[in-house]
């Protein structure tokens, strides 16, 4: 019986290996625009252009700067490739990922491990650092789903909890083209390359 093809071929000309991803066949150029395509919450969510994950994971870098001011560029960048895998694999919600079971997970955790190493960073983050990277993407979280998704307040406080006022001050959602996005996502990852 003939394999099934586990391999997706890159705009780079790249092919990443899903199955056993390696660092050499990841580019930035290819993440950011694989993210750049792909909307949060099923594209459910109001305005002219989809909410990308590109535009998601520079907000969380945001937060995450804001929240441990003075960390270490490295860190930073670990925020903004926080969901890099979804370039690939896409963006799930929740119940979905719970549906399809462990297998996405691990599949998750090696292309997560291969994008790390890529860009110079331990293959698995040290626990406070996930830890404050999941907390900025849970108020990400929580600003998209009431402010372009649909959801009420208390039901997003369930979800997500509550963000202190003062973390969400003055955080804009951008809905822009997939093409400045990109552009964006990959001035970021290089500011903070640079500054490692």
């Amino acid at each position: 019986m003939k394999q099934p093809r586990a391999w997706q071929r890159m705009l780079s000309g790249r092919r990443l290996d899903l199955l056993d991803p390696t660092p050499v066949d990841i580019e930035i150029e290819d993440i950011a625009h694989g993210l750049a395509f792909v909307a949060r919450w099923n594209g459910q969510t109001r305005g002219d252009w989809p909410y990308s994950v590109a535009e998601h994971s520079l907000l969380v870098e945001e937060i995450f700067a804001r929240d441990n001011p003075g960390i270490a560029a490295k860190w930073r960048l670990a925020a903004v490739l926080h969901d890099a895998p979804e370039y690939v694999i896409g963006d799930m919600i929740s119940p979905v990922k719970a549906a399809v079971g462990p297998g996405y997970g691990a599949l998750d955790e090696r292309l997560t491990a291969a994008v790390h190493r890529r860009f110079g960073l331990p293959a698995v983050l040290p626990a406070p650092i996930k830890k404050s990277i999941k907390a900025a993407d849970k108020v990400s979280a929580w600003l998209e789903a009431v402010r372009i998704a649909g959801f009420r307040a208390m039901e997003a406080d369930k979800l997500f909890g509550r963000p202190a006022p003062e973390l969400v001050h003055r955080l804009e959602i951008r809905l822009r083209p997939p093409a400045e996005v990109r552009t964006d996502y990959v001035v970021t990852v290089a500011r903070l390359l640079a500054a490692c």
